[in-house]
């Protein structure tokens, strides 16, 4: 790929996301701006226990953190302890940040990383509302983490690495900022099939979280590339209702699902 069109789609990315930031717009799954969001989107709240958050989760955080962007709940499956340290790869208004600090405990420290100054200022924000000492959110490209080597216990994402138009970059700078015996417990979006040219070209639905996304073995094989160890993508079957109202009408769901992506760092 160029490297014209990779600045053109970061730009897209990063406009599409500021732009959510700035309006505080509902979400509606990764595709927070598309005509699913009109006047038959369901609340945030029922879409985000429809991708496995609790009640209680919901409730934990500060209004305005929840902005219904994610594809699923990394907190179920990141098995987080106290004093660990998380890193929250696309952070965005800082949901799973917040959550994340409750397992991990005062001992312990979030740092959220994303691209979008908007969103970075959000999440800042909502952490004063919180008085949340343990987090903290730096703005950076996933590709390129503001993140020292081998100081990160457990590397969280939610329906982010998709957007990235160079992810072997991503895993591989997950892999160094992981310490030795360091995990990955990451929700994405992946493709059950090849995409025709028509969704892999459109930029609305790569920012949309469906255009950039890359089938199951290509995942595996850059993780594998990187260094990972005991890799595990689980596609998710019950997320095809919640795909299917990003773009209705679109038929997106025959070409994607959300799927758990979990791997170690070797001692």
């Amino acid at each position: 790929m160029e490297t014209k069109n990779l600045d053109e789609i970061r730009q897209a990315v990063r406009s599409r996301y500021g732009e959510i930031a700035k309006q505080e717009s509902s979400g509606c799954g990764c595709s927070a701006l598309s005509s699913c969001c009109g006047t038959t989107l369901a609340p945030i709240e029922k879409m985000s226990q429809a991708f496995g958050y609790t009640k209680e989760q919901l409730e934990s955080a500060p209004e305005g953190a929840n902005m219904g962007l994610g594809c699923g709940n990394p907190q179920a499956i990141a098995s987080l302890t106290e004093g660990e340290t998380v890193l929250d790869l696309g952070s965005g208004g800082g949901f799973d940040c917040f959550l994340a600090a409750r397992s991990v405990g005062e001992s312990g420290r979030i740092i959220g990383v994303d691209m979008t100054a908007d969103m970075v200022s959000k999440a800042r924000q909502n952490a004063e509302k919180m008085g949340a000492k343990n987090v903290e959110f730096r703005l950076g490209e996933i590709e390129h983490l503001p993140v020292s080597d081998a100081s990160v216990d457990v590397i969280i994402s939610n329906c982010v690495i998709n957007l990235s138009p160079e992810k072997i970059n991503v895993f591989r700078e997950a892999w160094r900022v992981l310490k030795p015996g360091g995990r990955l417990a990451i929700l994405d979006v992946v493709a059950l099939q090849t995409l025709p040219a028509e969704i892999k070209n459109d930029l609305s639905l790569i920012s949309g979280c469906v255009g950039g996304t890359e089938k199951i073995e290509a995942i595996e094989t850059m993780l594998a590339e990187a260094g990972f160890q005991d890799i595990n993508i689980q596609p998710k079957d019950e997320s095809r209702d919640n795909i299917r109202e990003w773009f209705p009408g679109r038929n997106l769901e025959d070409y994607v699902t959300s799927a758990t992506i979990e791997a170690k760092k070797p001692f």
